[in-house]
């Protein structure tokens, strides 16, 4: 008797901005046995050097697609991230908490997500994972579990399959996870964080190398938020940041 065919992975979309928490959700999705359609934005960030990161990490964790797409959020501007507004540098832990930061991009998540909705449908896929964490310092109103879950809500609204009965999901791993954690389980997948990019104000010229020797072509300021929180949560492992060596 003929064997039984085995099934095909099922598709899911994968937020990828070359950062550490969304190289940890490529490799959780991955690992959950999804094919996996990654999904980057360059968008006017000042800190684009986080698109070659990603490349590198959809590349070292073996995506099904990669898809890149382009739009200008400096026309709106309001953020340190797309605009002449500094980067915070050198705060503590107090500070970092305290309200809103300006590097928060207006609506970023929303045009993410709505893109990953787009592709989910044409990839005939339920599945969206996005790495928003609202534990480790952000403050962004878009990364909290309530702003996903009335997304999630919307997405099945306004989709032909949620209308034919199909429910797509928005998964959200990392959610409540401390960045140690995040990066333990990133490790523990095989992660090469010397692959991925989280500074927010890069300096000009080649960053570390990585296990494949591969080097980008800026290096993490050491000083803004992303960088201090990162660097910190590889120290509490015992660890250095491998992207400051």
């Amino acid at each position: 008797m003929p064997s039984n065919p085995t099934p095909s992975p099922r598709p899911a979309v994968v937020l990828l901005s070359g950062g550490l928490d969304s190289a940890t959700t490529l490799a959780i999705a991955r690992e959950e046995g999804f094919a996996c359609h990654a999904l980057s934005f360059d968008y006017g960030q000042r800190h684009r050097v986080e698109l070659e990161a990603a490349k590198l990490v959809a590349t070292h964790l073996g995506v099904a697609s990669h898809t890149w797409v382009t739009i200008d959020l400096r026309t709106f501007g309001q953020s340190a991230l797309t605009s002449s507004i500094d980067v915070p540098k050198d705060r503590d832990e107090a500070d970092m908490t305290h309200g809103i930061p300006v590097t928060y991009v207006p609506a970023r998540n929303t045009i993410f997500l709505s893109y990953a909705l787009a592709l989910a449908e044409v990839r005939h896929s339920t599945d969206i994972f996005i790495g928003v964490n609202a534990v480790d310092y952000s403050g962004y109103p878009d990364c909290r579990p309530e702003y996903i879950d009335a997304f999630e809500r919307m997405a099945n609204l306004a989709t032909r399959a949620g209308v034919e009965g199909q429910t797509l999901r928005i998964h959200r791993p990392l959610i409540d996870w401390t960045k140690t954690r995040i990066i333990q389980r990133g490790l523990d997948l095989g992660v090469d964080y010397g692959l991925t990019h989280s500074c927010y104000d890069p300096a000009p010229g080649s960053a570390p190398g990585n296990a494949s020797g591969t080097r980008l072509s800026a290096k993490p300021c050491g000083h803004c938020d992303s960088c201090l929180i990162r660097i910190r949560a590889f120290a509490e492992l015992g660890r250095v940041d491998p992207a400051t060596v």
